[in-house]
């Protein structure tokens, strides 16, 4: 029997510093959770220290130079956290050759630098593809040894260590179909019920966790916000322009109001996504590749739809139901089913958040989300040069408009009008992810990857 999914809406947003939160957010995560463990060694043990290596596997090796993943290592080991960091003092870190650090293990400086970080391609038989192995070593051989798993998200795994266990939720559900049940029996609306296994899953009021809710919609405004006032050329060697403000003061000009509301809606996740691709802050929605889609589509619904504060905290709440059902029963991991996981799980939540926020039955939700997510199937993760740049900002962007184009066709009807499942689709993506070529899973040896430099 499946469990019940038991996610926090705040494991799927969560603020941190681009590009990638398998790349970023997760192994930074990791790398602070070495440092506790260094930190926690009797002080006998701390004095033997005098070196630090990690290894990194999977993608993390393979683009993990592009994606920062070096510098989000080292910003752990120094007790940087994703939420908190200053992105760019993060972005400074390793910028000139040979800068060594010291990582602080009790009284025991450790000397590090960028030649401590080994990429190792891939790790035969290591449960998850992105792997980092952290080995503290003294003259007498391994004092300290971990393995971590980046698993998608910014969510990590640790080997031999169990999940932190949570309280049940109150309403369980590990599936669509199971939630869609819930909701139709208790005649209680999707973020409702949502809200209340978050209380209970959280321990906080929900107060506190409106708050949250009003925070993560106030970080993913800021990172539009900050990409609009941007010009410029993104960091990194493809040279790549940005165009989000460009394009949006373009569109304060257009005489047509529904070509406005594309431009701007194109524009709005065009800011968000090349913030990520900077390496600034924004909002796993439900990774960073993907961070731009949600809030594009939240900028809309502000300024055009006029969403009310609480259509809006209800709308996010229905997307991380979403996000919690693919998750939960496939991935949202690049590394693990290709882009499908990330852009295409983000334009099924942007579209529940529409349909939640116009007042959608569960069922049209649920078509709205089927719909986005269907035509993201077989979608490859192939980032030129290993950068979250190309084609990942303008397919933040087309991500976005295909959410809300789902959204608009699920209103025409129930589930009469929509013989395809979310769950179904959820499990299609799953069998293609599976059976995906690894060269297709961010590693940048496939795709547009290789035939924009080849072919």
């Amino acid at each position: 029997m499946v469990p019940p999914i038991s996610t926090s809406v705040f494991d799927i947003f969560k603020i941190g510093p681009g590009p990638s939160s398998s790349h970023t957010i997760g192994p930074m995560k990791a790398a602070s959770c070495f440092l506790d463990k260094l930190q926690d060694l009797p002080a006998e043990q701390q004095a033997q220290l005098s070196s630090l290596h990690v290894h990194l596997y999977g993608s993390l090796s393979a683009t993990g130079i592009g994606h920062g993943t070096h510098k989000a290592v080292l910003a752990g080991l120094l007790g940087w956290l994703p939420e908190s960091c200053d992105s760019d003092e993060l972005l400074g870190l390793m910028s000139r050759e040979g800068e060594g650090y010291q990582i602080q293990a009790g009284d025991q400086a450790i000397e590090f630098s960028r030649e401590d970080i080994h990429f190792d391609g891939d790790r035969p038989g290591a449960e998850f593809a992105n792997t980092l192995v952290f080995t503290a070593r003294g003259p007498g051989g391994v004092v300290l040894e971990a393995e971590y798993y980046s698993i998608g998200g910014g969510f990590i795994r640790s080997r031999g260590e169990e999940e932190p266990v949570r309280p049940l939720p109150v309403h369980a559900f590990s599936n669509m179909t199971e939630l869609r049940r819930l909701v139709n029996q208790r005649q209680q609306a999707l973020p409702e019920l949502i809200l209340e296994n978050e209380e209970q899953l959280s321990g906080k009021s929900r107060e506190e966790i409106e708050a949250g809710l009003d925070r993560i919609l106030g970080a993913m405004q800021a990172a539009v916000d900050s990409g609009l006032a941007a010009d410029g050329v993104l960091p990194g060697p493809i040279g790549l322009q940005r165009k989000a403000r460009v394009l949006d003061q373009h569109s304060r000009g257009l005489k047509n109001s529904h070509d406005r509301f594309l431009a701007a809606l194109n524009a709005y996740s065009l800011a968000a996504s090349e913030e990520n691709g900077a390496g600034r802050k924004v909002v796993t929605a439900p990774t960073s590749g993907s961070a731009g889609v949600i809030p594009g589509v939240v900028a809309v619904a502000r300024e055009f739809l006029h969403y009310s504060p609480r259509q809006l905290r209800q709308g996010l709440v229905a997307a991380a139901a979403i996000a919690f059902v693919a998750r939960h029963n496939a991935s949202i991991a690049g590394a693990e089913v290709g882009c499908q996981g990330e852009v295409g799980v983000a334009a099924a939540m942007a579209a529940a958040f529409l349909a939640q926020g116009a007042g959608a039955t569960i069922h049209q939700l649920e078509n709205a989300a089927e719909i986005a997510l269907e035509h993201h199937l077989g979608m490859t993760c192939d980032p030129v040069g290993g950068y979250v740049q190309i084609p990942c900002i303008e397919r933040n962007a087309m991500g976005a408009v295909s959410a809300y184009n789902a959204y608009l066709l699920a209103s025409v009807g129930e589930e009469e009008r929509q013989k395809i499942s979310l769950d179904q689709v959820i499990e299609a993506m799953r069998l293609t992810g599976a059976e995906m070529s690894t060269k297709y899973k961010e590693t940048a040896q496939g795709g547009l990857a290789v035939c924009s430099v080849h072919c």
